[in-house]
């Protein structure tokens, strides 16, 4: 029977997909005029559910299926309706897909608790620089000064809210009880053991940081190799000394994701070299240790060559663990549905981070097929999904 309902899962996603800002891929981001048709279909599968819908004050999508009592606890399932440019289908909305589906399947029968669907308006921070502006909303986590903030085009948050048809509401949510997400990985541990689902217990620390080598320029065909002051070089070293570091430290992911060489002539011995550092673990102590060790080791390498080296720290963002009672409740779901338990942890940032700052906080991933996420080939088996729905049927019966 699920898997029906997991294809029809799938078919809304992939619907969804459509209403986009670039005709031929799916691109969406905060506030554009494609998130009222997402908001449209997507509010009226949720009456049809016997759900009642809302959009808050900077564009999240809130559907809440009551509970059998006035004033009982929320628990909030959901994720995020934006896209990367050119994304795939199911990126962040089939968390939300799966939440109504839930609810859905209840078949009009009422809990002890209300469950409220919360589709972000933003999570991978396209338009502004700035990302989890829905779920930093909802919790009244939300820095006033962001209104201020300028996409490309000159226009304030604050005018893309009213752009939108919004007014500048930032209200958090008084009587939330609880966070569950279903998210696909995004990578390719599940696949590689051949489990449908992982049941995420944190998500990982991450620090950022700019790093310059400056050398000396030269001529490329007189300056003898001794003699160089090889910005580009020295990087090299150290990028290489990045990956041996992270590939040795169970865990850890490290990545030099852009680099600007200067002066950027082929005759000409590179005189400075810009690189950008990502380091990620779910344990901020051996995060932290290993940030100095390749900020230390860096500043080795360029010292043996002759090279000035700086850094900037950018961002430091600590790691955020589940909570291990609505961690366990889910763990018991996932094996009442017959299904292996697979503890992991998130290297992506998602809205979970944010929301287990003012709640508890669960999350469940699903396999996605060749590692692929962020890309127009994204995808889904039914299977899986099938089995998350499984599970969070499971967990609506044992957080009752």
């Amino acid at each position: 029977m699920l898997l029906s309902h997991a294809e029809d899962c799938i078919a809304r996603c992939r619907a969804l997909a459509l209403h986009t800002e670039e005709p031929g891929f799916t691109t969406r981001w905060f506030l554009a005029a494609s998130m009222h048709d997402v908001h449209r279909d997507l509010s009226a599968w949720m009456r049809s559910c016997g759900m009642t819908t809302r959009v808050d004050g900077v564009g999240n999508l809130r559907a809440r299926y009551p509970a059998r009592d006035v004033g009982a606890p929320v628990l909030f399932i959901g994720s995020h309706l934006d896209t990367v440019p050119r994304a795939g289908a199911f990126d962040g909305i089939l968390g939300v897909v799966i939440g109504v589906k839930l609810v859905e399947l209840l078949g009009g029968r009422r809990l002890p608790f209300a469950i409220e669907v919360a589709g972000f308006s933003e999570e991978e921070g396209v338009r502004f620089g700035f990302p989890f502006i829905g779920s930093r909303a909802l919790i009244d986590e939300l820095d006033p000064t962001l209104l201020m903030k300028r996409d490309q085009d000159g226009v304030s948050v604050a005018e893309a809210i009213r752009a939108f048809g919004l007014d500048e509401v930032m209200q958090g949510e008084e009587q939330a009880h609880a966070y569950l997400e279903f998210h696909i990985e995004q990578g390719p541990v599940l696949e590689s053991l051949g489990l449908p689902l992982g049941l995420v217990v944190a998500i990982a620390g991450q620090t950022r940081a700019r790093v310059m080598f400056e050398g000396r320029a030269g001529h490329a065909g007189t300056t003898p190799m001794a003699a160089r002051r090889d910005a580009l070089a020295c990087a090299a070293e150290w990028i290489g000394e990045v990956e041996r570091y992270a590939t040795d430290t169970i865990g850890m992911v490290a990545t030099v994701g852009r680099m600007e060489v200067l002066p950027g002539a082929p005759n000409v011995v590179p005189s400075v070299a810009k690189l950008t550092l990502d380091l990620r673990h779910e344990q901020d102590s051996i995060r932290e240790c290993g940030v100095g060790h390749l900020l230390t080791r860096a500043g080795t390498i360029a010292a043996r060559r002759g090279i000035q080296v700086n850094s900037e720290m950018v961002s430091d963002q600590a790691a955020v663990r589940m909570d291990s009672r609505l961690t366990e409740m889910l763990r018991v779901a996932v094996e009442h549905a017959g299904h292996t338990v697979h503890r992991m942890a998130s290297g992506a940032g998602h809205d979970a981070m944010i929301m287990a700052r003012k709640m508890p906080t669960a999350m469940l991933f699903l396999r996605s097929p060749g590692g692929l996420s962020h890309h127009p080939d994204e995808s889904v088996l039914a299977q899986d999904v099938a089995a998350a729905l499984a599970v969070g049927v499971e967990f609506l019966v044992l957080y009752t």
